[in-house]
């Protein structure tokens, strides 16, 4: 997905939030400003919003001397999240349908995303829990993601935030673990989750997990690691959370699940749907053409 002007403003208060956190002093908080304008009037537009959000996240961390400016905000969602956990599971393992209740989870998860609000309310995330049980769900998406899942002999599972790595959780488990590995970012950005909120999770305990090497909020190919990008040529299928991942793959020939709420009115213009919209949708290349091709032969 390319770069839209609106998203612009968005780089902004998303470098003003991430400084704020690290310092108060009004000078680096000046510089950082300046150098995120410059930064925005020289990027390629062709490029994909986490290219841009990539540097100023690098720029942040290289002037404040701050290694990780969202760990305490990322261990305090850990917690809540994890706090949810065995309620949530319970809710899943007396559904009707646990794998379309855990699809539910995993997405209304998606709302902790600092990359685009500055803070989430706990009763915010139970009214969006509640309401993802019950809100409209294309019952044709579950259903490919369902064969797509019993088809797949190499999962890999594209994590997004800390937090909502614990919804993951939630539809791991109902996946065939033995053929699942999680990706986690290799170094911090944002509120993205890394290998230690894996960990907080319990994830390292069921499947294997990898991080990706790169610093990028979501999945630039080119800036991960060649032993990430290996997992993912091998990988038959990807199952990529958040806005991020959709917007940096969204273009790549690959089997692709995208599953995200569409938290803004850039990502929903792009996707053709609702803002807040619970989103599953598989990657372009291969909508609505592997199912027919299994069942023509």
């Amino acid at each position: 997905m390319r770069t839209y002007f609106d998203c612009i403003p968005c780089f902004v208060r998303q470098a003003l939030d991430s400084v704020r956190m690290t310092t108060g002093d009004e000078q680096v908080q000046e510089k950082v400003l300046r150098e995120v304008l410059r930064l925005g009037s020289e990027m390629d537009l062709r490029r994909s919003p986490p290219a841009m959000a990539q540097r100023i996240h690098r720029l942040i961390r290289e002037i404040t001397g701050a290694k990780d400016p969202y760990l305490e905000v990322k261990n305090r969602y850990n917690r809540l999240a994890l706090e949810m956990y065995p309620e949530l599971k319970e809710r899943i393992e007396t559904s009707a349908d646990p794998l379309e209740a855990a699809l539910r989870l995993a997405i209304a998860g998606n709302i902790i995303d600092l990359g685009v609000k500055t803070s989430i309310k706990e009763l915010d995330i139970e009214k969006i829990i509640n309401d993802s049980l019950t809100a409209d769900f294309d019952g044709r998406r579950i259903e490919e993601f369902r064969n797509a899942v019993s088809r797949a002999e190499k999962i890999l599972y594209l994590a997004d935030n800390a937090g909502e790595i614990v919804f993951d959780r939630l539809l791991i488990e109902r996946l065939p673990c033995e053929k699942v590995t999680v990706v986690v970012k290799g170094v911090p950005v944002i509120n993205d989750a890394m290998l230690e909120d894996a960990e907080f999770a319990g994830l390292t305990e069921i499947v294997e997990v990898i991080d990706n090497g790169s610093d990028a909020p979501g999945t630039i190919l080119e800036s991960c690691s060649q032993t990430f990008r290996d997992r993912f040529e091998e990988a038959d299928l990807i199952i990529a959370k958040g806005q991020g991942n959709y917007e940096t793959l969204s273009d790549i020939d690959k089997d692709i699940f995208f599953i995200l709420k569409a938290k803004c009115h850039v990502i929903a213009k792009d996707l053709g749907c609702e803002m807040g919209e619970m989103i599953l949708q598989r990657g372009k290349s291969f909508d609505g053409i592997v199912d027919s091709v299994k069942e023509a032969e």
